[in-house]
């Protein structure tokens, strides 16, 4: 009798089952090695990576220098271009010098008048010390003179009046009273006089203040003069220091007025500022080893370190700050910007824009 072609049905189904155990704990074993090597990978990671604080949030950073003129009036000159270099006292832009120029001008006029005007007071100051003594001792000499004159004119007249009619005349008695009376009006008139020159010490100090207050004129003038001779400066924009021409908002016969921005001058100083979590700030000193990667540039290498950590989180000093004392409380993770010094790596040729995204590795001790 011939044998059946395939095994009976309940042999096929064990080995089907065993077959199905055999893929289960394949795959338990395949998906238990996965974990293994992915808890392997992550500690590895972990161990390498147990020193080092990173962020993405960061970007190139420097001094950007906003340029303003001091004065109003037409740009005559513009001697720069967008993204030029420039060095520092380098002329960048002239504003017309005619009014200004004109001004210092008269300036330099006025100072001239107060000086001629002091030099005027100053002979006056010497005359008046002079003649006002010389002026009393003449009024002092003519009051002495009268009253001689009044002694003698007196001693006549009562001489006259003690003679007897006999030995003088009517008119000789008239002419002696005339004389007595006329004496007595010089002494008189001598008094008035030495009391109107009597004033020496009063005329010098008038003197001497028009002479302080033209000196005072003299002072006066010089810091307009210095006033006016700095608004012609002024109509010269130099750079305060050397760097890149950025946002020029200024073309040749622009009319502009003072304090408005006609350039940004980034300088060439450029380090990194790292948005660091709270909570990342434990272990980061100043002089930390940082590793810089650059977006842009993703060849570039730099180095840098620490150079110290802002006191104050990035939304305590914001235009709009927090207000937890009000309202519902929700903890938000802050964050602390630390300044990283860029060390090495900088290529000469190529200047990093301000604000280029990179990413800082901080290597901890």
């Amino acid at each position: 009798m011939d044998q059946p072609a395939h095994p009976p049905d309940g042999h096929a189904a064990a080995l089907g089952v065993a077959a199905g155990r055999r893929r289960r704990v394949r795959a338990q074993a395949a998906l238990l090695g996965v974990v293994v090597l992915a808890l392997l990978v992550a500690g590895g990671y972990w161990y390498v990576t147990r020193n080092e604080v990173t962020t993405d949030d960061a970007f190139t950073d420097g001094h950007a220098i906003t340029v303003a003129p001091q004065v109003g009036g037409t740009v005559v000159a513009l001697d720069v271009h967008d993204n030029e270099f420039v060095h520092a006292g380098q002329l960048l832009a002239e504003i017309d010098p005619r009014a200004d120029r004109a001004a210092r001008d008269a300036a330099e006029a006025s100072l001239a008048q107060a000086r001629a005007l002091r030099d005027a007071a100053r002979v006056a100051l010497e005359r008046v010390r002079i003649a006002a003594p010389a002026r009393l001792a003449a009024a002092r000499a003519t009051l002495a003179a009268a009253r001689a004159r009044l002694a003698r004119a007196d001693a006549d007249w009562r001489r006259q009046l003690r003679l007897p009619h006999q030995a003088t005349t009517q008119q000789a008695i008239d002419n002696a009273t005339a004389a007595h009376l006329a004496a007595l009006a010089q002494v008189a008139a001598a008094q008035a006089a030495l009391r109107e020159a009597d004033t020496v010490p009063e005329a010098i100090a008038a003197a001497a203040a028009a002479f302080a207050q033209r000196t005072a004129e003299i002072a006066l003038a010089r810091a307009r003069l210095a006033t006016a001779a700095l608004d012609l400066s002024w109509t010269r924009i130099l750079a305060p220091r050397a760097g890149w021409i950025t946002r020029r908002s200024v073309e040749l016969g622009n009319e502009v007025r003072p304090g408005q921005a006609l350039f940004a001058l980034v300088t060439p100083k450029l380090w990194v500022t790292a948005n660091l979590k709270e909570t990342d700030l434990d272990r980061i000193r100043p002089g930390e080893r940082v590793s810089i990667a650059v977006d842009a540039y993703p060849e570039l290498r730099l180095r840098g370190h620490v150079d110290s950590i802002q006191r104050g989180t990035g939304g305590r000093f914001s235009a709009f700050p927090a207000e937890n004392a009000t309202g519902n409380f929700v903890k938000v993770v802050q964050r602390v910007p630390v300044k990283i010094a860029i060390d090495s790596g900088l290529d000469p040729k190529l200047a990093l824009p301000l604000g280029l995204s990179v990413e800082p590795t901080i290597h901890l001790k």
